[in-house]
């Protein structure tokens, strides 16, 4: 929980009520949080907060840090074009969940007609389920920063933003600490490397709360102070992005990994993974195991794999990606590969053990959409609210196969009409569960008998109609009144 931006972990009955007793004695979240007194420009603060819980390092995190100073001086020794290419041939894909090339965005956005361009970092790790990139900031800001650095190199801009996510607020302190070290350092700032003309900053900017400024148009909108809702595409952030100019929108995951290709090689980070798929993958683990917590595994391990390492518990299903990715068996699914080809994940792994009660646990993530939905789409806004409904009937026992059928077409529309991520991907905790557990739906079919629906209640219809009517009747004049009781 968050208390005044201070977030408590691990919670119980007994340390809430001690957390509760604690702030009525006049004792600050703060203070409760860290009896330490860590200065909260330190990692030993962020620390005693919350646990990184990396459980498995690799090639490109947690296993030995970064040298920006070397990074930075070998990259102003080459032309730009020169780094745009360099991760273009490590085959980088974004990390965001969309997996464009890194590469060819930048390219696009440094051939954009504009002089002015952005930097940004998209920190906004809203995600149910998703925590890498909240580590990767608290263990690895500088190599962050730096690849974000080496972005406004390729692209030729002079801004860079982090958009960080307001859950995270507590980081703030220390990531602006990071910030003016490297900026002591002339890694950040004027002539950066001694390199004339490349003039680069970053500044923080606290998200606005809403899952919807994951989206990198929404996230731009928030940014220039507005309301976070999607923008109509094309044209696209790297044509017009933050205030109208070219921008190149990257997340923490990508950033990061740039700065090891940039230390390590475009061949070295490519000779990793898969053909369709080059290098490694951070997965965030929660749910039903023994171990959760940060895995960094490479391309192409397959889904067994990992839950092997993770130690779990009787699986039976596993949400990859999230709520707005897809939900899997683990029967039938357990040889599956991580890859851009297969399981495409973007960094959050669920595991739900045999006891779960799946169909409650999509009524949870649909009722996350409705709740996140901006609003604008009325697919999205009305659609949405509509699966919710016919998640519930089904839950009820009220539900025939006609809803099931509706549900797959109401899910198209939605799918279909959205402008951002979010409308595209809000059906399928229904759709990809329909797909891998039919029998869960199946089991709470009943059959319909006569013209009406299971759903519908014809005497609540009927009360709620004679209500309606009482109510709207006008009130009698008095001559009518009169007429009434004499005709009694």
């Amino acid at each position: 929980m968050l208390v005044d931006d201070v977030p408590f972990t691990h919670l119980t009955a007994e340390k809430v009520e001690s957390i509760v007793t604690a702030l009525k004695a006049g004792v600050s979240p703060r203070e409760i949080a860290d009896p330490a007194g860590h200065a909260s420009s330190h990692v030993e603060y962020v620390d005693a907060l919350v646990e990184s819980n990396i459980r498995q390092a690799g090639a490109v995190f947690f296993s030995e840090p970064t040298d920006p100073s070397a990074i930075v001086a070998d990259i102003v020794a080459r032309h730009p074009e020169e780094v745009i290419d360099a991760t273009s041939v490590s085959k980088l894909r974004g990390r965001g969940g969309a997996g464009f090339s890194a590469g060819l965005k930048w390219k696009l956005c440094r051939a954009a007609p504009e002089e002015t361009k952005y930097v940004i970092c998209n920190a906004d790790e809203g995600e149910p389920g998703t925590f890498k990139d909240r580590v990767i900031l608290t263990r690895c800001p500088e190599q962050v920063f730096t690849g974000m650095t080496v972005a406004g190199y390729a692209i030729g801009a002079q801004e860079g933003i982090i958009y960080l996510r307001s859950e995270y607020a507590y980081l703030l302190d220390y990531l602006e600490a990071t910030l003016a070290s490297l900026r002591d350092r002339n890694l950040l700032g004027e002539r950066i490397g001694g390199r004339e003309g490349f003039d680069f900053d970053i500044r923080i900017q606290l998200g606005a709360g809403a899952y919807i400024c994951g989206d990198e148009s929404a996230l731009i909108e928030s940014c220039e102070g507005k309301r976070g809702t999607p923008r109509v595409k094309p044209p696209f952030p790297v044509q017009q992005g933050y205030l109208r100019k070219p921008t190149a929108v990257n997340n923490v995951e990508t950033f990061a990994t740039v700065t090891r290709i940039m230390e390590k090689g475009a061949r070295w980070y490519e000779a990793m993974g898969t053909n369709s798929s080059s290098g490694t993958r951070l997965l965030s683990v929660s749910g039903d195991v023994d171990l959760p917590g940060i895995y960094e595994i490479e391309w192409g391990t397959t889904l067994n794999e990992v839950l092997g390492k993770v130690g779990a518990r009787d699986p039976r299903a596993v949400q990859v990606s999230g709520p707005s990715g897809e939900c899997v068996s683990v029967a039938k699914d357990g040889g599956r590969r991580f890859s851009y080809n297969d399981l495409s994940c973007n960094g959050s792994l669920m595991v739900f053990n045999q006891q779960r009660d799946l169909l409650g646990i999509v009524r949870d993530f649909m009722h996350f959409f409705v709740e996140e939905s901006c609003g604008i789409c009325v697919p999205c806004r009305a659609g949405n609210v509509e699966l919710y409904n016919k998640i519930n009937l089904i839950i009820g026992g009220r539900a025939v196969e006609q809803d099931l059928e509706e549900i797959r077409n109401w899910a198209k529309i939605v799918r279909g009409a959205s402008r951002c991520g979010l409308g595209t991907t809000s059906p399928k905790p229904i759709l990809t569960t329909l797909e891998s557990f039919p029998e869960e739906y199946q089991s709470k079919l009943v059959t319909q008998e006569g013209p009406l629906l299971a759903s519908f209640d014809l005497n609540a219809a009927m009360e709620g109609f004679a209500v309606a009517s009482q109510t709207l009747l006008p009130e009698p004049t008095p001559e009518k009144a009169r007429m009434q009781e004499v005709s009694k």
